[in-house]
């Protein structure tokens, strides 16, 4: 994967650029955002890495500008701001995620990879053990029992299988399901995933979704 890194911390763009070139990506980093634009529209690239507050042009103006010239090149951006009214702006200016600093190395790849993946994604069902999940008709079956689930439980589930034997974040399912409208101190992710689980495993004799004390949830088949 290709990717363009505009920031001007260069503290954090080397510990981005690393992380990346560590998973084998490839890297190009720019410090202003007149140079980032530039180097933008006269290249192509798998995944644009964008912060907000940049000397010369900031990171929403790229954004916007790179979306009015129609490229949909997937874009992650970077900011300090953490409130909702902020994170909204970015997405509809036309980002594809946000992530707020500071962020974990594993948690950028993660939400990098998905983004890249997901641009040339052509899956219609995913997979993990004898559970299967049918993105098309919305359909989720394990082995030859089909479960019923409810729009959030699909979401989730949907969220965990993308990123099987990954561990998913707490602010990773808070921002794919509920698009950051709720409190990162909200139980409201506990409580689907009991059901979720309610659903999914209780049921079976192989647990797949494992809690991850303190950061989250992981899918695997490695918990048979």
């Amino acid at each position: 994967m290709k990717a363009l890194i505009i920031e001007d911390d260069s503290t954090v763009a080397g510990h981005v650029k690393k992380g990346l070139e560590s998973a084998g990506h490839t890297c190009t980093a720019v410090e202003n955002g007149s140079d980032g634009l530039l180097t933008a529209r006269n290249d192509t690239f798998d995944i644009i890495i964008l912060d907000i507050m940049l000397p010369g042009t900031d990171g929403i103006s790229i954004l916007k500008s790179l979306r009015e010239q129609e490229d949909t090149t997937p874009v992650l951006l970077l900011s300090a701001k953490s409130q909702v009214e902020d994170k909204v702006q970015g997405l509809r200016s036309g980002a594809n995620d946000y992530l707020t600093k500071p962020f974990a190395i594993e948690e950028l790849l993660a939400r990098v990879e998905g983004l890249a993946g997901r641009q040339a994604d052509t899956t219609t069902a995913l997979k993990v053990g004898d559970l299967t999940l049918d993105l098309l008709n919305r359909k989720v079956t394990r082995g030859d029992t089909e479960i019923e689930l409810q729009s959030k439980e699909f979401q989730l589930l949907e969220c965990l299988m993308r990123n099987r034997g990954k561990v998913v974040t707490r602010s990773m399912l808070l921002e794919h399901v509920w698009n950051y409208h709720f409190d990162p101190q909200t139980n409201v992710i506990d409580v689907h995933i009991s059901r979720l689980r309610q659903k999914v495993d209780k049921t079976f004799n192989v647990p797949l979704i494992e809690t991850v004390r303190g950061t989250g949830y992981r899918i695997s088949e490695s918990l048979a």
